[in-house]
């Protein structure tokens, strides 16, 4: 029997839409997006989409601001209802925040941290914004960790002048308030949790890797345990 089509009330086109998007993200590739195929499996026509997204384009920005959204969300939720004198704790819990929501949501983890679609370029006016509230939540983490003389920067090696100038430029643009030390350990972190649940998502851990997660939770703790000084 073939598949009925989806007969969407125009209100909730637009979310329609997006939420179609994803399925096919998730089934063929964020490359394979096409606005003529949403259209096929709502059973609409084309040109109803364009009036929300005159483009494939305007279409995938949409979905990155919505993911870096999201995340960003996951991982303030995530510690909210924890002492901010917690800073152990909150690093940690952002850590494991940063997993389940890849895991939850890996299409969107790989349209946003993943690789680039051949032809598109974010417009970073606009997904700049929500990317920077999302990596927020661990500066301001570290921030506060440092701030209370707790943030472990003794084995960081000397700062370059290039070093220096990327991250004063960082500083001045989005965290005049924030030392470009807790900017290089907040980019740092990212990286490597980064590093360990993209190979995770993308299915490239060796097979006898059969719990990518609990190797995961070490080198979380690791990370905490190096980031973090305890209180004597």
């Amino acid at each position: 029997m073939p598949r009925q089509k989806m007969i969407t009330p125009h209100g909730n086109l637009e979310q329609a839409v997006k939420e179609t998007a994803w399925k096919q993200i998730a089934e063929f590739g964020a490359a394979a997006l096409s606005l003529r195929a949403i259209a096929r499996e709502l059973g609409i026509t084309a040109p109803a989409i364009y009036k929300y997204y005159p483009n494939r384009d305007a279409l995938v920005t949409a979905l990155i601001v919505d993911a870096f959204t999201s995340f960003g969300e996951a991982q303030a939720q995530s510690i909210a209802s924890l002492p901010q004198t917690a800073h152990a704790q909150r690093l940690m819990t952002l850590g494991l925040a940063y997993h389940q929501w890849a895991m939850q949501y890996p299409e969107r983890y790989h349209l946003i941290f993943g690789t680039p679609i051949a032809g598109y370029s974010a417009p970073a006016e606009i997904t700049m914004p929500a990317a920077a509230c999302s990596l927020d939540v661990l500066v301001n983490t570290l921030a506060s960790a440092q701030t209370a003389g707790l943030l472990n920067m003794g084995s960081i090696p000397a700062m370059t002048a290039e070093v220096q100038s990327m991250l004063q430029t960082w500083q001045n643009s989005a965290a005049p308030h924030v030392h470009i030390e807790v900017l290089f350990l907040a980019l740092t972190v990212w990286a490597r949790v980064h590093g360990l649940v993209s190979l995770q998502t993308g299915n490239q851990f060796p097979l006898f890797i059969t719990n990518p997660g609990a190797i995961y939770r070490r080198e979380l703790e690791r990370i905490v345990n190096e980031t973090i000084q305890l209180k004597n």
